[in-house]
């Protein structure tokens, strides 16, 4: 009896969220999926699907894995693009000139975005296929960045890897909203 009710508890946790309002979740694992597993939300799976999404429809740009996906740079600069379209003019890079593609990438993230560049030029010249480790850290440099940004323009919280919670509403909100509700009555 008691082995049948221990199966039937849920791990609660609570937490703030980013926007320091407590939160609770609780968490219910398939049977033999646990906490850590990996699969479709790991965060690197997430992180893919992200960069997938952000570079869909760029010449030249198929991002299918986190090694020699970016190893001529146009993924990086399709990725800068996005956020930055006014920045350069994709169309005039080619997939042959990688020390210009990663120059830009690296450069224009650092200038308009404010994300230092963990990977160097050179060091991804010397190699034919990146180490995925040091391209998937710089790339969650940017997803913070960029999402972080993107949720804050879009008066919502980013989506992703980031727990999800309601736009914070101010004082001055409730108050507007209390005189109104006054006002109708």
């Amino acid at each position: 009896m008691l082995r049948r009710n221990v199966s039937a508890l849920q791990p609660v946790r609570t937490y703030q969220n980013v926007y320091h309002q407590p939160v609770t979740r609780s968490y219910t694992f398939a049977a033999g999926k646990r906490p850590g597993a990996t699969g479709a939300n790991s965060a690197k799976e997430i992180m893919l699907h992200w960069c997938q999404a952000i570079t869909r429809g760029y010449p030249h740009v198929d991002v299918k894995n986190f090694g020699s996906s970016w190893a001529d740079g146009m993924a990086f600069c399709a990725l800068i693009h996005h956020f930055y379209p006014d920045a350069f003019d994709f169309s005039t890079l080619k997939p042959e000139n990688r020390r210009a593609n990663f120059d830009l990438a690296f450069k224009t993230a650092e200038e308009l975005g404010n994300v230092a560049p963990l990977l160097d030029t050179e060091d991804m010249l010397r190699m034919k296929v990146p180490d995925w480790k040091c391209i998937f850290t710089q790339i969650q440099l940017y997803y913070r960045r960029f999402q972080l940004e993107q949720g804050k323009n879009a008066n919502k919280p980013p989506v992703g890897l980031i727990p999800s919670a309601p736009p914070p509403q101010t004082v001055e909100h409730h108050e507007e909203k209390k005189d109104d509700q006054e006002a109708s009555a």
